[in-house]
């Protein structure tokens, strides 16, 4: 089990426990006083049974004492709330460079970095099927939707082996595939 795996499994465990004491008639009664008055006397139950039921809401987390009261921690249930919240996946980097450099399809920039520059070819050669041969101008009008400067895309794509050419016919030879 991964330190991520482990302290998803404590935090719903942590829940769990808390909605246990919640079950509880008893401590919800007091848990009610408290939050409706103030005062948990004023729940019905004996002395004893309040004094019990407050010092499971304290480990818990949901009450603390406060002088000579007591004062309900409702912070507990956003905390516990957070806690349960489902986590963002992360982004590959691949994903955050096509992110950043394309606007509503359209490539900004051609990056300069070899890594990003790759990443966005990636992207890019998906518009052509493996196995289809292209003619050039097929391959400019496809460029041309992503960049002006369709030449240069052109000439990346062919220079890190994900077009091939000859005799100004194009077709895919690398980059990932969608499954």
């Amino acid at each position: 089990m991964t330190d991520q795996e482990s302290a998803v499994a404590g935090e719903a465990e942590e829940v769990r426990r808390v909605l246990g004491l919640l079950y509880q008639e008893d401590t919800l009664r007091v848990l009610s006083a408290l939050v409706l008055s103030g005062d948990p006397a004023g729940c019905g139950l004996p002395p004893d049974a309040v004094q019990r039921a407050l010092e499971r809401l304290q480990r818990g987390g949901l009450a603390v004492r406060e002088g000579d009261g007591w004062r309900v921690r409702r912070e507990r249930f956003r905390e516990l709330l957070h806690a349960t919240a489902e986590k963002p996946a992360p982004v590959p980097e691949h994903e955050r460079v096509i992110r950043n450099f394309l606007v509503e399809g359209r490539l900004r920039a051609i990056p300069s970095r070899h890594e990003k520059l790759r990443a966005v070819l990636d992207y890019i050669a998906r518009s052509f099927e493996p196995g289809v041969r292209y003619p050039e101008k097929d391959v400019n009008v496809i460029l041309r939707a992503y960049h002006d400067d369709y030449a240069a895309l052109r000439r990346h794509l062919v220079v890190e082996g994900m077009l091939g050419r000859e005799a100004n016919v194009y077709w895919r030879t690398g980059g990932s595939v969608d499954v």
